[in-house]
C-alpha cells in the first residue's frame, strides 16, 4: 500500500474497511474459490485507486460508507483484470508471488476472475447511483476492448497514438473512473467533476508510463516479474518509442519498422539492455512527469485541505517510484 504518504488516520481506517469488505465478498462460496480470492487480495498492491476514492470523497464530504463500498468495488474490478491479464500473458509471477494461473487450470483461473468481476458489480450497485454504475460498466468495456486490441492490433505497432490509447484502456481509464465516481458521491458541480475526471486521467497515464519504464530498468525482485516482458510480447511502450526516435537506424530494431517482432531471446535481451542505458528512459520519465504535473494542476480548483495535499503527494509518489 501507499500508507507511507497517507498520514490521515480516518483515511487509513477506511482503507482497512475496504480490505475487510473486499475479503468478505467470498464468504459463503466454494472453499477453493474463497482460498484463491483471499490469496489474490493478500498479495496486496499499492491500493492507489481506493486511496484516491477515499481522499476525494473525504475532501468533498461524501458519505464515508458509500466511498468505502465504491473503493472496494473499483479495487476488485482492478484485481479481476489482473487475474485475466496474467492468464492471457502466461505470467507466472506478479509482485513476486506465483500467479493463480501458475497453479490452477485456465478454466478455474477464468472463473475466479469472473467471480471477482461479479463481486465488483454487486458492490458498485450498492452505491445506488445509476451514473456510477453506467461509468463502471463503460470502463469495463474500455478495458476489455483494450485487451482485445492489444491481442490483435498492437503487436509491434510503432504509432504513438496506439500506445496512448492502449495505456488509457489498460490503466488510465480506471484511475479516471475512480476520481470521477468519487466526485459523483461528493455531489460537486460539473466543472469540479470534470477537473477530477482529468485528474484521474492524467494520474493514470503518468502511472502506466512509469510502469513501462520499470519494465526495462527495474529488477525482477522489485517489479515482481521478468524484466522486458512487454517487449517479449511485442508490445511497444514509451522507452522503445523514444529510443527509436533517437536511434532510427539501429540495425537491431530494423524489424520493428515492418512490424516484425524479434523472436530471438539473445537479441531481445540486447535491445532491452540498450534501451535501459539510453536517454529514452529519462525521456519517458519526463513524459510521465508532464502528466503528473497536469494532474496536480487539475486540483487547483479545490480549496487547500489535508486530503488535497495527500492527492498531490500521490502524484509525486507515482513518478518517483524507485527504479
Amino acid at each position: 500500500m501507499i500508507t507511507s504518504i497517507i498520514t490521515l488516520p480516518k483515511i487509513q481506517n477506511r482503507l482497512n474497511d475496504v480490505e475487510r469488505l473486499m475479503a468478505a465478498q467470498s464468504e459463503g462460496y466454494e472453499a477453493a474459490l474463497r482460498d484463491a480470492f483471499n490469496i489474490l487480495l493478500s498479495t496486496g498492491g499499492k491500493r492507489i485507486r481506493p486511496t484516491i476514492i477515499l481522499l476525494i470523497g473525504s475532501m468533498l464530504g461524501a458519505e464515508p460508507d458509500l466511498t468505502i463500498i465504491l473503493a472496494a468495488s473499483i479495487e476488485l474490478l482492478h484485481t479481476a483484470t489482473l487475474v485475466h491479464d496474467d492468464l492471457i500473458d502466461g505470467a507466472l509471477l506478479r509482485r513476486g508471488v506465483p500467479t493463480l494461473n501458475s497453479k490452477w487450470t485456465p478454466a478455474a483461473t477464468v472463473l475466479t476472475g469472473d467471480f471477482m468481476f461479479s463481486c465488483a458489480a454487486h458492490l458498485v450497485a450498492q452505491t445506488k447511483s445509476n451514473e456510477i454504475v453506467t461509468i463502471f460498466s463503460k470502463t469495463l468495456l474500455t478495458i476489455v476492448n483494450g485487451e482485445i486490441n492489444q491481442l490483435f492490433s498492437s503487436k509491434c505497432n510503432l504509432e504513438r497514438s496506439d500506445y496512448y490509447r492502449r495505456i488509457y484502456s489498460k490503466t488510465a481509464s480506471l484511475f479516471e473512473t475512480s476520481s470521477t465516481t468519487a466526485a459523483i458521491l461528493g455531489n460537486v458541480p460539473h466543472k469540479e467533476k470534470e477537473s477530477l475526471h482529468q485528474f484521474g486521467y492524467n494520474l493514470g497515464m503518468a502511472f502506466q508510463i512509469v510502469d513501462d519504464v520499470l519494465d526495462y530498468v527495474g529488477s525482477e525482485e522489485s517489479i515482481g516479474k521478468p524484466v522486458g516482458g512487454d517487449l517479449r510480447q511485442g508490445l511497444i511502450t514509451a522507452p522503445l518509442l523514444f529510443y527509436l526516435e533517437n536511434h532510427p537506424n539501429d540495425p537491431d530494431l530494423a524489424g520493428f519498422m515492418d512490424r516484425n517482432c524479434p523472436k530471438d531471446e539473445n537479441k531481445l535481451a540486447q535491445i532491452v539492455e540498450k534501451i535501459a542505458y539510453s536517454d529514452a528512459i529519462q525521456q519517458s520519465l519526463d513524459e510521465s512527469a508532464k502528466f503528473a504535473d497536469q494532474a496536480k494542476k487539475d486540483l487547483s480548483a479545490f480549496d487547500e485541505s489535508p486530503e488535497k495535499t495527500a492527492l498531490l503527494e500521490i502524484a509525486d509518489f507515482i513518478v518517483n517510484r524507485k527504479l
